[in-house]
This record gives structure tokens, C-alpha cells and sequence, in this order.
């Protein structure tokens, strides 16, 4: 379970990280560290774009 600033740290590195929601790779697109969601786009394909809480997406 991330946090926001994990969820952060993560959209800000210039590293890939691995992050899954709910066993599928996600990639993070946008942290709302006020509200504690996140924008990720959900396997490869970019339209396929969800927000969820932050504790919901797994490194």
C-alpha cells in the first residue's frame, strides 16, 4: 500500500517503477497529494485512465 508521498516520490523519479492496482501495472500520470488520489493509466494503453485512492495501488 503507498502513501501519498510514496505515490509521489515515484511519479517524480525518473526511474520506472513497478506499481500494480489490484495485481494489474499501472502507470502513475498525476498525484492529488490534497485529496490523497492518483490519476494512472492502467496496463499499456493510454485511454484506459482511472483515479483512485492512493492506498489502493501497490509497489
Amino acid at each position: 500500500m503507498l502513501d501519498v508521498k510514496r505515490a509521489k516520490a515515484i511519479y517524480d523519479s525518473k526511474d520506472t517503477i513497478a506499481v500494480t492496482l489490484e495485481g494489474d501495472p499501472v502507470w502513475i500520470e498525476n498525484v492529488d497529494e490534497a485529496n490523497g488520489m492518483a490519476t494512472v493509466q492502467v496496463g499499456s494503453r493510454p485511454g484506459n485512465t482511472q483515479t483512485v485512492r492512493v492506498d489502493r495501488l501497490e509497489e
